[in-house]
């Protein structure tokens, strides 16, 4: 049987060890379902979406995420393109207004009006053919959505929302979707550690604000996550001088 080597932190490896757990039994389930996830997602995706709902394969997605999906298909077709593609993706997370993913973008200091504009820019022209369109994902939103699925993976979370949609689009490397926000300043890193610490606080934050209209609780939730975030990003700045790294050193 092949083995497969697992590292792990130091502290984990230790309480690993002072439990006496099944690591490989445990291993081995989370691997067949992590497996299962992604085959599933890449069943769908390579698939024809031209049928009464093109989000019934993403079991794992959340509701507001398939809705976003949803978006880009209808996107896609109303600008006639041959594939839905990651411009359209980024539009759907766009036009559905109220997910995670623009408290991400807006917490990182990244206007979701700047993005809209970027990715307006960056489209290509809408196509004019009568022809059927957009029955099928292209080729680098087939790999922003797969990618977005092991980001969930790699979190730990059984479901796939849109904070783990825009981690995706970020690190699909031929995507209009990923040229326009690293274009803006969004790199996979800082985006990775921003839906941490928004999802560390995002539902405690939530209660406290007490704020009734979206846009009051998008710039609460956006300044708090800014704030969780800040000392992460001063020490790894910090070690990142310590060792020589820093700019102009």
């Amino acid at each position: 049987m092949p083995k497969i080597n697992v590292y792990l932190p130091d502290d984990l490896a230790e309480a690993v060890r002072t439990t006496g757990v099944p690591v490989s039994a445990i291993c081995q389930r989370a691997l067949e379902q992590s497996v299962r996830r992604v085959t599933a997602i890449r069943a769908t995706v390579l698939g024809d979406l031209e049928t009464d709902d093109p989000t019934a394969g993403l079991s794992q997605f959340t509701e507001r995420t398939r809705a976003v999906v949803a978006l880009a298909v209808r996107r896609a077709r109303e600008a006639r393109a041959a594939d839905v593609d990651t411009e359209h993706l980024l539009h759907g997370l766009l036009a559905e207004g109220t997910n995670l993913a623009l408290h991400v973008l807006r917490a990182m200091e990244v206007d979701p009006a700047h993005v809209a504009r970027a990715l307006s820019d960056a489209s290509p022209e809408p196509g004019a053919s009568d022809t059927p369109s957009a029955t099928r994902f292209s080729g680098p939103a087939a790999n922003a959505v797969e990618l977005t699925v092991t980001e969930a993976l790699a979190l730990g979370h059984n479901y796939v929302g849109c904070e783990h949609l825009l981690l995706g689009l970020v690190g699909e490397p031929d995507g209009t979707a990923g040229h326009a926000l690293r274009e803006l300043g969004v790199d996979l890193r800082t985006a990775r550690r921003t839906v941490v610490a928004a999802l560390t606080g995002y539902t405690h934050l939530r209660a406290q604000a007490g704020t009734t209209t979206p846009a009051a609780d998008a710039d609460v939730v956006a300044t708090a996550v800014r704030r969780e975030l800040r000392p992460v990003l001063d020490r790894v700045e910090r070690l990142e001088r310590q060792a020589g790294l820093a700019a102009g050193s």
